[in-house]
């Protein structure tokens, strides 16, 4: 194994998935990418405030998605790993982390079982169910 993905969006499970992720590329020393998707929209109220503060929706997103795999990142670092690189992207995070794992060639991509979504997603999350179902490469789903 080369490459492990680990995906966060900033909640406690991507961070137990984030820490899995970390632990096992030191183990293995292999190169681990922290990826964090945004989804392309704020709430009505969030909105308002950025239109307040002159900031524009796609500005305040990628600032918020820098300091997510920026924590990401200072966390695995903590834990030993030692070949971080982080990625951002805007989309369905699903689809999003599928074309990231195969441009890059990732050998696994590690997730939590829930993370922001709506109601955690329900029982298993949308994005890690979507890609236990879909994804060409081995996907660890942390709980």
């Amino acid at each position: 194994m080369k490459l492990i993905i680990s995906a966060t969006d900033g909640s406690e499970g991507a961070d137990r998935a984030v820490a899995f992720a970390a632990d096992l590329a030191k183990s293995i020393s292999a190169r681990l990418l922290i990826v964090n998707v945004s989804e392309d929209h704020l709430s009505g109220a969030d909105l308002r405030l950025l239109d307040q503060l002159r900031v524009t929706e796609g500005d305040a997103l990628e600032e918020i998605s820098r300091r997510i795999v920026s924590r990401a990142k200072a966390a695995a670092h903590d834990r030993g790993a030692v070949n971080i690189e982080t990625v951002t992207g805007a989309g369905d995070p699903a689809k999003v982390l599928m074309e990231i794992a195969s441009r890059e060639h990732a050998d696994a991509i590690v997730v939590g079982r829930r993370g922001h979504g709506l109601l955690g997603d329900l029982l298993l999350g949308g994005v890690s169910h979507k890609l236990s179902n879909l994804s060409q490469c081995v996907v660890m789903i942390v709980p």
